[in-house]
């Protein structure tokens, strides 16, 4: 009977994680879409590519006040409530991104969802790390980034497969219109799936006891833990909460000093170096990457199909390793292998010529290419990429825990849009070449970010984690 019971919470641990992860889903969805809109876009919209470029980095202007303000009001709210909003922001953004008739709506459309995908970048993890047991919370959390990475493949999928159907993204394909506006029209369902199956999740218990909601969380971590410990956590987690005052963002300065505790910059430079490595350079611009070097817009968006493949394997493997040879050392490994394919692609771009007027690379160089860009996928998915958010959901104590998340995720949205937008400025001044290289010594820098300042969460409780 006991076991049976430990396997029937374990199942429905499961579960919830899993209906909080498709945040995660839309979040890559949302993101991955736009890879292959780039062109109808800029047919649609007569966008030079100035204009196309903020077309598509628009969405994570959103995305950095939506992951701000969603650490701030989900310890006002509640995180599950969040995630409830952000589900009908990506309702909202999917069908007004394919019905726009102009940048300036496709821009305000595009926005509204960056802020559902901010505050479920942020929320995920959060709700995930507050409901799972520390022994496999990173198993747990890490679903998030295979949903992610999911997200994408499904995105580059069906752009693949709509734009073979009717010929290119720019062609009409149904009911009179083009295909770019149907790629974005895709998001709606698992939108909509999203949002009725938050109804059937709890509240986060820690969330609940800041509130001062002793018997609802008491009713929620009774579902999650034996019932034996339920009260022993309840007042563990009391005892890590501040009696006088609820969660609020001046809990991230040190009342001692005044100063910005530790974890926070910690934090922050785990979020903003998830992005130095480029790794959405590859996500957003990857059909337009390889069509500069001289693949076909079908053999460009394929590639696409094939990175999100090996996205979802190696972040398979992050969930069989991070519970059990720990956060801090697939992060490291992670930058290693991540320097070293960032400088053989630098080196592959570097050998490409200039024919009628665009890149190409020799035949050999562009396998070569092909293979350190899909290597380097593997490395950023079996590390950075899920491993950041596992440590940013679980690395700050409780009473900090929203604020610091919120602005974790500020600066990992502003670093996201910092290198999305000066991709194409690097493009046309530095080249592939030079791009790349700039992301490989970021690489190499995080290396001694990660052995100097992280410290290993693995197996702690969620009430271990200290302020510095």
């Amino acid at each position: 009977m006991q076991e049976r019971k430990l396997m029937s919470r374990s199942a429905y641990i499961f579960m919830i994680c899993c209906i909080a992860a498709i945040g995660g889903f839309l979040f890559g969805f949302d993101s991955g879409v736009i890879n292959g809109t780039v062109d109808g876009l800029q047919a649609a919209f007569g966008s030079d590519s100035v204009g196309t470029g903020f077309n598509v980095a628009s969405m994570l202007l959103g995305c950095a006040v939506g992951a701000f303000f969603a650490g701030r009001l989900a310890d006002r709210f509640g995180r599950r409530t969040l995630l409830i909003v952000a589900a009908v922001f990506f309702l909202v953004s999917a069908w007004g991104s394919g019905i726009a008739g102009g940048s300036l709506e496709f821009v305000f459309y595009r926005v509204l969802g960056g802020m559902a995908v901010g505050a479920a970048s942020v929320m995920t993890p959060a709700y995930i790390s507050e409901v799972a047991p520390a022994a496999y919370r990173g198993r747990l959390a890490t679903i998030q980034q295979v949903a992610i990475i999911s997200g994408l493949f499904v995105a580059f999928l069906s752009n693949y497969v709509l734009a073979h159907v009717s010929g290119s993204a720019m062609a009409e394909l149904w009911l009179g219109f083009a295909t770019w506006r149907w790629m974005f029209w895709i998001e709606l369902l698992p939108a909509a799936v999203f949002l009725l199956a938050l109804l059937f999740i709890p509240e986060s218990p820690r969330y609940l006891i800041s509130s001062g909601k002793q018997s609802e969380a008491r009713r929620v971590l009774g579902l999650v833990m034996p019932e034996g410990e339920v009260s022993a956590k309840l007042a563990e987690i009391d005892a890590t909460l501040a009696r006088d005052h609820k969660p609020r963002l001046r809990d991230v300065l040190d009342r001692t000093t005044g100063k910005v505790h530790g974890i926070v910059w910690v934090g922050i430079g785990l979020a903003v170096f998830q992005q130095l490595v480029g790794i959405n350079v590859v996500f957003y611009y990857g059909a337009v990457l390889w069509q500069s070097v001289g693949f076909s817009e079908g053999d460009a968006l394929l590639i696409n199909v094939i990175s999100g493949a090996v996205s979802i394997g190696a972040c398979l493997l992050a969930i069989a390793l991070i519970d059990k040879i720990g956060r801090k050392p697939l992060l490291w490994a992670g930058s290693v292998g991540m320097a070293l394919t960032l400088a053989c692609m630098a080196f592959a771009f570097s050998t490409a010529t200039l024919v009628d007027g665009r890149l190409r690379l020799g035949d050999d160089m562009g396998v070569f290419a092909l293979l350190a860009a899909n290597a380097y996928v593997f490395f950023f998915n079996v590390s950075w990429g899920p491993v950041m958010w596992v440590m940013l959901g679980e690395m700050f104590p409780n009473q900090m825990r929203g604020s610091g998340l919120a602005i974790a995720g500020l600066f990992q949205w502003l670093a996201n849009f910092g290198i999305t937008m000066t991709f194409p400025i690097m493009l046309a001044t530095i080249g592939l070449a030079g791009a790349y290289g700039f992301y490989a010594l970021c690489a190499v820098v995080s290396v001694f970010f990660v052995l100097r300042l992280v410290k290993e969460t693995r197996g702690k409780e969620l009430e271990e984690m200290a302020y510095e």
